[in-house]
């Protein structure tokens, strides 16, 4: 059994209906919003988003309840560009539902936007300092004093090298372009799905990591044995890098000897007998082949030298009498 007590507050209080109280359809952080709003003194320009705030209502609670508030009419918002070219968004809090028509007619009845920021105005351009010497116009006729057979080109050496035959330049240690460049351009591009920590390397030191990772496939090894190994030396989760091209240069600097596996030693395979013969075994008697037999017990004759075996006469020594039994 619950008993209410009721005291009427003599002063600064606000009457809500008791169908905005029990409202089936709005949650209490919704109930709590709107109230907290209507109890604001006449004239405060107070946001949802700030009361929220002050209610200690969550992110995701203040979305919740802000959206059931617009959806049963307590809440309507519209956006007005002010003086100056400034937007601002109004909001409409009422203690009774209202329609989009209703809103926009008390929205209307509202003080223009003033914008209390001062608009900064407008730098004008400094004086502009006049030229040393005297203005001149651009030459427009005759011919260049260079010779015009030369190549004028101002790309370096390089550049103008690879423009002209086609290929990598090569590099400056003399040593051979690798034949596994083009493998290793891939193997490198695609380092930055393989982890996080791998995906600011800057493009000016992809060609430098291809060159290196050239080196490992001309060794032999694979481009997931590349991988394995670079993946091997990151740091470990939640420790950041910041220089990720320099850590994988570091890596694929030394280049070990591929190490093939050695595969297991095949298992000894046992000559297996048909499953007819299953059990069977060589008889020790005379025999012009081989004769298998099915033993009982632990016989090594046969059923037929077994036979021949008992009936031959049994060689007695010289001097010795066999008594055959009474």
């Amino acid at each position: 059994m619950i008993y209410r007590h009721f005291n009427a507050p003599s002063r600064a209080f606000t009457q809500f209906s008791h169908e905005l109280i029990r409202h089936p359809r709005l949650s209490s952080d919704a109930v709590r919003l709107l109230t907290w709003q209507l109890s604001l003194p006449q004239g405060a320009r107070e946001s949802l988003s700030a009361t929220a705030e002050r209610a200690r209502i969550g992110g995701c609670a203040f979305t919740r309840a802000k959206r059931q508030l617009k959806e049963e009419g307590f809440v309507h918002e519209r956006r007005v560009q002010g003086p100056g070219g400034r937007w601002v968004t109004q909001q409409l809090v009422s203690s009774t539902p209202l329609t989009s028509d209703q809103a926009a007619k008390l929205l209307a009845r509202t003080p223009d936007f003033t914008c209390t920021d001062p608009v900064t105005p407008q730098v004008a351009p400094s004086p502009r300092k006049p030229a040393a010497g005297q203005p001149t116009t651009p030459s427009t006729d005759g011919h260049p004093d260079k010779d015009l057979k030369e190549d004028t080109s101002n790309l370096p050496a390089d550049a103008a090298e690879t423009s002209e035959t086609g290929a990598e330049p090569t590099p400056a240690d003399g040593t051979p372009t690798s034949p596994h460049l083009e493998d290793a351009r891939a193997l490198i591009g695609v380092l930055p799905l393989l982890s996080p920590a791998l995906r600011h390397i800057p493009p000016g030191m992809r060609h430098e990591l291809s060159r290196l990772a050239a080196r490992w496939l001309d060794a032999g090894h694979t481009s997931a044995d590349v991988h394995q190994h670079i993946l091997r030396g990151l740091p470990g989760t939640g420790t950041p890098v910041h220089r990720p091209g320099g850590l994988v240069r570091y890596l694929l600097r030394d280049v070990p000897p591929r190490i093939l596996p050695t595969p297991p030693a095949p298992a000894p395979t046992r000559a297996r007998l048909s499953v007819r013969l299953e059990g069977a075994r060589e008889c020790t008697g005379s025999h012009i082949q081989p004769m298998l037999f099915r033993p009982l017990a632990d016989e090594t004759l046969c059923a037929e030298c077994a036979t021949s075996t008992a009936n031959e006469p049994m060689s007695v020594p010289d001097g010795e009498h066999v008594h055959a039994p009474s």
